[in-house]
C-alpha cells in the first residue's frame, strides 16, 4: 500500500556539504492543486487545463503558472490566493508564487478527458 504523497513524511537527503532540504514530490503540489476548485464549475482547475505550469526549486520554492478561463473571471482574485493556499500545505515548501498568465489563452481542447466528460463536453 502507497503512502498519500501529501501526509507522507519527507525526508532530507545527505550531500558532501551535509543536510540538504527534501524535495518537494510534483505529485503532491498537484494533488494539493487539484483541491481548488472554480466555484461556477464542477472541475478542479487542474482537470480544466487552468495550470500551465509548477516550477519545483531545489529549495522548496514553488511557482505555479497558471490561467483563468476568461480575463473577466470573477473568480479572478480568489482562485490563485487558494492556489497559493493549498499548495503550503505540502510538506518542504518553503515559498509559493503564483502568476496568472494569458498567453496562451484557455480554451477548452486544454481540459482533460475527465473533466470533458463531468461538463458533457464530448
Amino acid at each position: 500500500m502507497s503512502e498519500n504523497p501529501v501526509t507522507a513524511p519527507v525526508h532530507a537527503t545527505w550531500t558532501p556539504e551535509g543536510e540538504a532540504l527534501p524535495r518537494v514530490p510534483e505529485v503532491a503540489v498537484i494533488d494539493m492543486i487539484k483541491t481548488v476548485f472554480d466555484p461556477e464549475i464542477p472541475v478542479d482547475i487542474y482537470e480544466l487545463g487552468l495550470v500551465y505550469a509548477v516550477e519545483i526549486g531545489d529549495d522548496g520554492k514553488v511557482k505555479v503558472e497558471m490561467t483563468l478561463t476568461t480575463p473577466s473571471c470573477p473568480s479572478a482574485q480568489e482562485l490563485p490566493q487558494m492556489v497559493e493556499e493549498s499548495v503550503r500545505m505540502v510538506p518542504g515548501v518553503t515559498d509559493v508564487t503564483v502568476e496568472v498568465v494569458w498567453d496562451p489563452p484557455w480554451d477548452a481542447t486544454r481540459m482533460s478527458e475527465d473533466a470533458r466528460l463531468a461538463l458533457n463536453m464530448f
